[in-house]
């Protein structure tokens, strides 16, 4: 089709194929960012581990478990609730939709 219309390699790739390859993708990456986000280290200094091991070392010293957890609970909520919400976005944003064709 792209031939047909005479389009360049440009024009094929940012009118035919990228709009087409694009919005199927947009959920599996997303839920690609979120998983490497919680399996990888956050700015290359924060992971999972270490901040679930500062809380068990607060925890065992001040014999208080509750406190410790919940904030690195809220802290991952903090910052994997804007991923979702951006991947929510684009799923909108890039959605097939007939009349748009």
């Amino acid at each position: 089709a792209a031939r047909a219309l005479n389009y360049s390699p440009y024009q094929t790739w940012s009118k035919v194929i990228i709009p087409q390859a694009v919005p199927p993708m947009i959920p599996a990456l997303a839920n690609y960012l979120i998983t490497m986000f919680k399996e990888t280290p956050l700015l290359s200094a924060i992971t999972v581990i270490e901040l679930m091991n500062s809380a068990k070392i607060v925890a065992n010293q001040t014999y208080r478990y509750i406190e410790p957890i919940t904030m690195v609970g809220l802290f991952f909520l903090a910052v994997s609730i804007p991923a979702v919400i951006l991947s929510i976005w684009l799923e909108r944003k890039f959605a097939m939709n007939p009349r748009r064709m």
